[in-house]
This record gives C-alpha cells, sequence and structure tokens, in this order.
C-alpha cells in the first residue's frame, strides 16, 4: 500500500487564516491612522506554476488587508519577489533588483522585501542573501507557501530577519486564497513535484517529490470557476501524466480529464506540461472525444539525439519521441503541437544538433521554446564539460532561423480560413484591436465589439504574421 499524498490538516490551515485576520487587523488600524491602505506588489520571475503560486501569495496578502498593486506604484509597502531557478539569467534578475531596493529600504526603513520561489530552495542562495542583501527580511519556499501569512507576521512582530524553506513532503495544501485578475482564463495545480531528475533540471530538487491533489479538490475548483464564468483553465503539474501515482486511490490523467470533461462545461480545457515518456494512448483518446480539451499539446523534446536523450535522463529516444507524434497526429489530426529545446547541453556534437535540426524539419512544430542550456549547481550535468559559447550561439541562431521559417509557412494556411477564438482583452500592440487564441493556442489579433470579451466567437483570418494571426470578427 501506498503512503499516499494528503491534505495539510483543516486545522493547520485555520491557524494561517487566524494569522491573517490578525495581521489585518494591524493594516486596518494602520490605514485608520494614516488615511491609507498599505500597498503590495508581487513580482514573479518564473514559470506558470510560479504566476499561480503569485496569485495565492496575493490572495492571501489580500485577505491581510493590503491593496495589490502593480508597477504604477513606486513605493510599495511590501514587495515579493516570487522566484525561478531554471535557468541563470532569472537569478541574475532577482539580484538585480535586490540590490537596486538597497537606497529604497534605507529610505524607507518600514518597506517590507520577500522573497521566495524556487530560488529559495537552493541553500547557497539562501546563504547568499543573508550575506549580500540584509535589506531583505523575509525568504520563504514552495513548499511552505501556506505558511507565509504566519512568516510574515513574525517577522513583523519580532522585527528580525526571518528564514525558512522548511518541506512538507507528501503534502497538499488545500484552501488558501487566490487573488485571480484574469476573469476568462485560470490556472488549476493538479499536482506539485516532480520524481523525474533530468541531469540537467533543477525542479526536482526545489520543487520536491510528486505530490498529487486529490482530483475531489480539483473538481470543487473547476466547478466554482465555472460558476465565475471563467472560459479557460489550464491544469498545471511539472509532469501531469503521473497525475495520482503517489495516491492510494490512484485515478490516471486520463481519467481526471475525462472526469472535467464529464462533470463541467468549461468551454477549454488546456494542459502542461506532459513528460514524452508517459504520454498514454488513453490520454490521446480522451484528447480525441471531448472537443473541449484544446487541440494543442506541448510536448516537450529537450534534443533530437537518442544519445544525448539518454544523458539528460529523459527515458525516451527520437524514434519513440518521434513514434509518439505521429499516434498523435493520427487520432488529432488538426492538433497544434508546441516544444521546448535546449541547445548546447554538455557533450552535444555537430552531429547531436543536426538530429535536433532534422527532428524540428520532420515534426514542424507550431511553437518552440528555444533555450541555451543553462548550468545549475546540484545538477549532474553541471559538473561535465561545457560547449563554447560561439558554437553553441551559432547552433541556437540556425535552430531558431528554422522554426521561424516553419511559424511563417504553418500560419501561412491560416490566411482566408474562419477559426473560433476566445476573446481575451484589448491586444497590447494596438489597443484599437482585440487579443484572443485559437483552440490550437494561435494568438489572434481582430476588431469586434467589446460586448464579445470572454465569449467564444468566429474570426475570419486576412493576414498571417510569424508569430500570430490578424483578422476580422464574422458577424452573429
Amino acid at each position: 500500500m501506498k503512503t499516499g499524498t494528503v491534505k495539510i490538516s483543516p486545522e493547520e490551515i485555520e491557524k494561517q487564516y487566524g494569522f491573517m485576520a490578525e495581521y489585518k487587523a494591524m493594516n486596518d488600524a494602520y490605514a485608520a491612522e494614516n488615511g491609507r491602505v498599505r500597498t503590495a506588489r508581487v513580482r514573479n520571475f518564473g514559470c506558470q506554476m510560479n504566476e499561480h503560486d503569485s496569485e495565492k501569495i496575493a490572495g492571501m496578502l489580500t485577505e491581510m488587508g493590503y491593496n495589490i498593486v502593480g508597477e504604477e506604484v513606486k513605493n510599495p509597502d511590501l514587495i515579493i519577489f516570487n522566484t525561478c531557478c531554471v535557468r541563470e539569467n532569472a537569478e541574475e534578475k532577482v539580484y538585480g533588483h535586490l540590490g537596486a531596493l538597497k537606497g529604497l529600504k534605507r529610505e524607507n526603513p518600514e518597506m517590507l522585501i520577500c522573497v521566495c520561489g524556487c530560488m529559495t530552495e537552493q541553500p547557497q542562495v539562501v546563504e547568499e542573501i543573508k550575506k549580500k542583501y540584509k535589506n531583505v527580511d523575509l525568504v520563504f519556499g514552495t513548499q511552505n507557501l501556506h505558511t507565509f501569512p504566519e512568516l510574515l507576521l513574525g517577522c513583523v512582530k519580532k522585527q528580525t530577519h526571518t528564514y525558512d524553506t522548511h518541506h512538507t513532503d507528501g503534502l497538499v495544501a488545500e484552501n488558501v486564497p487566490v487573488r485571480r485578475e484574469d476573469k476568462i482564463k485560470a490556472w488549476v495545480t493538479v499536482m506539485y513535484g516532480c520524481n523525474n531528475f533530468c541531469s540537467y533540471c533543477i525542479v526536482p530538487y526545489v520543487r520536491g517529490r510528486e505530490r498529487s491533489r486529490a482530483h475531489e479538490d480539483i473538481l470543487q475548483e473547476i466547478k466554482k470557476l465555472e460558476k465565475d464564468g471563467i472560459q479557460e483553465i489550464t491544469l498545471l503539474g511539472q509532469n501531469v501524466n503521473s497525475y495520482g501515482k503517489d495516491r492510494d486511490e490512484e485515478i490516471s490523467f486520463a481519467a481526471l480529464l475525462q472526469l472535467i470533461c464529464d462533470e463541467t462545461d468549461i468551454p477549454r480545457i488546456r494542459f502542461m506540461t506532459p513528460h514524452p515518456k508517459d504520454l498514454s494512448d488513453e490520454l490521446i483518446d480522451v484528447m480525441a472525444r471531448n472537443p473541449q480539451i484544446c487541440r494543442q499539446l506541448h510536448l516537450p523534446v529537450q534534443c533530437g539525439s537518442t544519445s544525448l536523450l539518454k544523458k539528460m535522463n529523459r527515458h525516451y529516444t527520437r524514434e519513440q519521441y518521434l513514434d509518439l507524434v505521429d499516434r498523435i497526429r493520427a487520432k488529432i489530426p488538426d492538433i497544434a503541437l508546441s516544444t521546448d529545446v535546449i541547445v548546447g547541453f554538455p557533450g552535444e556534437t555537430d552531429e547531436d544538433f543536426e538530429d535536433t535540426y532534422t527532428l524540428f524539419e520532420k515534426v514542424r512544430y507550431d511553437m518552440a521554446y528555444t533555450f541555451i542550456y543553462s548550468k545549475r549547481t546540484g545538477t549532474p550535468a553541471a559538473t561535465w564539460e561545457q560547449v563554447p559559447e560561439d558554437v553553441v550561439k551559432a547552433r541556437f541562431d540556425r535552430l531558431l532561423e528554422l522554426q521561424n521559417r516553419i511559424d511563417r509557412e504553418i500560419n501561412d494556411t491560416y490566411e482566408g480560413k474562419t477559426v473560433e477564438v476566445l476573446v481575451e482583452g484589448p491586444s497590447k500592440n494596438n489597443p484599437d484591436k482585440f487579443c484572443g487564441r485559437t483552440s490550437g493556442n494561435k494568438v489572434v489579433n481582430f476588431t469586434c465589439d467589446e460586448k464579445y470579451a470572454g465569449k467564444i466567437i468566429k474570426v475570419k483570418i486576412t493576414e498571417a504574421a510569424t508569430w500570430n494571426l490578424n483578422g476580422e470578427a464574422l458577424k452573429e
């Protein structure tokens, strides 16, 4: 019998709500005395999982009496950096921001600066912050995020620096407040952590072992989102295909997806990220027979060389990956595939890179997130011989050029077609137009009446570009 992932006790969560109420009383008293509500800003540097964690942090801060603000407020009373450690440049950005705030902290000692997220799960990072960034008041991790109210209250009451990144292995927290700015789309976490230990990846070390939420809790959350008018949900997990394997009442990810389709009428369902080694025919069949599930699949390949995939500890070969792509397209011909790829992994030869290049030519992804290998301390690959920087750059540029060409060629096929688009809101680049996405995750800019915001409408594509489509909404 499995040990099983279990929920953190309701009593523990209730205790955190007590800390939130106590903190709110302090903030209310401050507002009454000073004629203004304290402000807080949450800066996110990471993936979709981090974004959803930031929504939880903002939810707790709202319960604690803070007014959540954006960049328009230059000097908020509290700033939280929710960090990422997948690539070095993300960490350097955080350190840069912390350094820039040193002067502001001297001018306003009551300002609170907090750092959380994946970076803080690395002991050397916590030591770096302790040593060089005395302006940081609170550091906490990914696995004890639900204790943030208790930690912040203690930090303020004791007026001391607090560093707490303890782990909650085998436990998940439910009923944590969430503040969602987006009223059309929502993230829903189905599981936390990762057991794969790819040789380049720090995530299993910082996010912990796989922990799945109970399917009843996931369904309850989605039903509430549906009631609130959410049109699209994205199910999140480091490897959603492993969902349920850690629980006594095991239910596969495919079965979870079918359950969501059967018991809700959410118009669009996406998920990320599946691991190719675990993607089952059962999941492909569920996607094929349920139109609610978007015709888009993110399928990280990382590289196209079998020998390099073995060094990466990915547990599939080039041939197995291509066979999986064929099986997916046989059942779902209109599927749009996206991927992640690493260029310059330690030991990558010209032949290895050519295998990646030719795989891209064969698969023809609709989108590819292309990254230069970033050495992560604590992972096996960090100790291996690195590929020269100029070689990596040349390969990266060549692969990017290929993918850009493929993107444009695929997008060109949409000209003159009519597609269904979820209207998300005004376009960022042209406020006179609206922006939305197709089921296949194609970005479309188009003209339409603002009354259609949050609805799925038909749009005729009039022009294709490399990274987006332009069109006109069809009249009903």
